[in-house]
Order: structure tokens, then C-alpha cells, then sequence
């Protein structure tokens, strides 16, 4: 992987959606609605709660790391959730009070799960994973897709 650990990868992704989200906020704030980079930070996020619930959760929990990745995949469907209702205000062209408020609800998930996410679960991205498990999370995060039509496993609970 060009930029090293996985963890550091994984962080950066976490940091780029959630400015995203902020640059939003402010531009919403300023009296402008563009939809287009909160959808496509939203799609990042899709995109990451994917890579880490097929790929790097699995062999994480196989390794006993039960209830850490058990608490991680309850939130992913809270964030799942919140996604849906950003989703549907763009789409549906809302005030934009309830745009922002649904915003700063989504930074607040983020900021609660990826403070425990990134100290308890990424390191062992980087030091517990079989090489061709790491080698695949490499590769999709330089070039993977999300299949069209996947939902979190906690998206309905």
C-alpha cells in the first residue's frame, strides 16, 4: 500500500468524509445548496462502512474481537440510517435548517464511532490481518466499488 499502514488509510477516509460534510455545512450555512459533494461524501461513507464490513471485520472478529466489532457494526446501522435521511432531503429539496440539523446529527455519529473505531479497531488492521486479507484492502480501497443494491447488516434493525 503506497501510503503505509492500513489504519493511517482507514483514518484518512474517516477525516476526508467528515470535512466533506463540514465544507457542506458551511456552504449551507452561507445561503448555498449543493447537493453534490454531501452525495458524494455520503457515497464515500457507504463505500467505507462496506470495506470494513466485508473485508476487514470479518478475520478481525474470527480473531475474538467479538464485541468491539459487534458495537462497530450497531452503529454502522445508525449511520446507515442517517445516510437514508440525508439521501431523501436532498432529494426531497428541504429547508435547509433541517438539512443542517440532519448534517450535524451525521457529524456527531461520525465523531462518536470513530473515536473508538480508530484506536480499538485499526491498529489491528495493521497488525493482525493475514497478508492476503491486507492485500485485498489495499486493493479495494485504491479501486473498489460498492455493489449496487448492498445494505450494512444493521441498516434494518
Amino acid at each position: 500500500m503506497p501510503d503505509g499502514l492500513l489504519s493511517v488509510v482507514l483514518k484518512r477516509e474517516h477525516h476526508e468524509i467528515d470535512s466533506a460534510i463540514a465544507a457542506f455545512i458551511e456552504k449551507l450555512d452561507g445561503g448555498c445548496v449543493q447537493p453534490e459533494p454531501l452525495s458524494a461524501a455520503l457515497e464515500a461513507l457507504r463505500r467505507h462502512i462496506y470495506l470494513e464490513e466485508t473485508l476487514l471485520f470479518p478475520p478481525l472478529r474470527e480473531a475474538g474481537m467479538l464485541m468491539p466489532i459487534f458495537v462497530m457494526m450497531r452503529e454502522h446501522g445508525e449511520l446507515w440510517r442517517t445516510i437514508g435521511a440525508l439521501t431523501d432531503l436532498i432529494v426531497d429539496r428541504p429547508d435547509s435548517e433541517q438539512l443542517r440539523d440532519t448534517c450535524h446529527r451525521r457529524l456527531g455519529q461520525l465523531e462518536q464511532h470513530n473515536s473508538k473505531e480508530e484506536p480499538i479497531i485499526y491498529p489491528h488492521a495493521d497488525s493482525d490481518l493475514p497478508a492476503q486479507v491486507s492485500a485485498e484492502l489495499a486493493r479495494f480501497i485504491e479501486t473498489g466499488c460498492i455493489p449496487d443494491g448492498w445494505a450494512c447488516q444493521q441498516a434494518c434493525q
